[in-house]
């Protein structure tokens, strides 16, 4: 952990729970971005010295390399109102949070979550990218507008919720019913424990008729078979399944990434779904507008699905209105630095999971 030590110049966004601040260094010249989360730090002001971790940012890293602020070195925030909530996250870390957890014995949903077992049949899209997050949501609606869709943020990416400026969008939008998050993550509207009962908490307290499950944003990669944060999917998907749910399996692929391990479909999709996974899955696939990577995507597919340990079932998802759903995203479509116009194939298979999913919702 990499400390700096600096001065607030200016606020230059706000977003729920988050603030983006410009904050000049104290050691070298210069400004740098700063994250602050209200909920940990509170807001400084402009003129205020705050403490910083700088670690992502000096190394330069893609999603990360922003610093955060972890103290104001002249303010307390006040303590928040006492409440119900005993469910630490970031569990001994200095940065650890106490929060009321919607399956814990305080909640309200308790008596509802403590005899919950069943997911009746929700269909619950799983995606290795928080990116996707967006792009299957557009999907869902394309097919349901009205559809209740309730984001599972895992903690293989960023832990805070308000990290994410999609969900805040998304959110405002009236696309989201809510985020919960689950495991470490924290500060979503709702937060629980596992990812088992973070779905049951979208079925029963939320009633959604789609449940998304992803990483926050980030992601870790090694470039080795396993190592890497997405091989939770297949975890997710075992999640759903035990629960009585319907997975589906959102392929990642890619016809602009310059790792050949990324191209056509990724590797990391191959090994979470072909190795990892034990349980059944729908895999969606559209026609992509670039021949080529439609053949090979579809020929990846067909291998995976003879090779891979689990049931999986491709499932043909017209393209007809997925691209004008793509473009009516209320937030940015980003992944890996590029959009729909360099890169549509990620955004096209995303919502085409988010098209089916909402095709075989159980509910009315």
């Amino acid at each position: 952990m990499q400390w700096r030590a600096g001065t607030v110049v200016e606020e230059v966004r706000r977003w729920a729970g988050a603030a983006e601040l410009t904050v000049a260094l104290e050691e070298t010249p210069g400004d740098v971005r700063a994250m602050a989360y209200s909920a940990v730090t509170g807001v400084p002001e402009p003129g205020e010295r705050v403490l910083l971790n700088a670690s992502a940012l000096l190394r330069g890293l893609g999603t990360g390399g922003l610093a955060f602020v972890v103290a104001r070195a002249d303010v307390l925030p006040p303590d928040p109102p006492a409440g119900p909530g005993h469910i630490v996250k970031a569990r001994y870390t200095p940065m650890q949070q106490m929060l009321l957890a919607v399956d814990e014995q305080e909640s309200p949903h308790h008596r509802v979550l403590a005899e919950a077992d069943d997911l009746a049949g929700l269909p619950v899209v799983v995606a290795d990218l928080h990116s996707a997050l967006p792009a299957v949501v557009a999907g869902v609606r394309r097919v349901r507008p009205e559809a209740t869709v309730a984001y599972v943020m895992t903690d293989g990416g960023a832990l805070p919720a308000p990290f994410s400026r999609a969900v805040a969008g998304l959110r405002t939008a009236g696309w989201l019913a809510a985020c919960i998050t689950v495991g470490q993550a924290f500060g979503g509207d709702l937060d629980a424990v596992t990812v088992h009962t973070g779905l049951l908490a979208a079925r029963h307290v939320l009633g959604a008729d789609v449940a998304v499950v992803a990483q926050g944003p980030g992601n870790v990669g090694t470039g080795t078979r396993w190592g890497y944060s997405g091989v939770a999917v297949a975890e997710a998907l075992h999640a759903a399944d035990v629960l009585g749910g319907r997975g589906v399996a959102s392929l990642r692929v890619s016809g602009a990434d310059r790792r050949a391990r990324h191209r056509g479909v990724s590797h990391h999709s191959t090994t979470a779904y072909g190795r990892a996974l034990l349980a059944p899955a729908d895999v969606p696939v559209t026609t992509l507008p670039d021949r080529e990577l439609d053949a090979r995507v579809r020929a990846q597919l067909a291998q995976l699905v003879g090779t891979a340990r689990a049931a999986l079932t491709p499932v043909e998802v017209p393209a007809d209105g997925l691209l004008e759903a793509l473009r009516s995203s209320p937030v940015p479509l980003a992944t890996m630095g590029r959009g729909l116009r360099e890169d549509p194939a990620p955004f096209l298979l995303a919502a085409a999971a988010g098209s089916h999913a909402a095709s075989v919702s159980a509910r009315p």
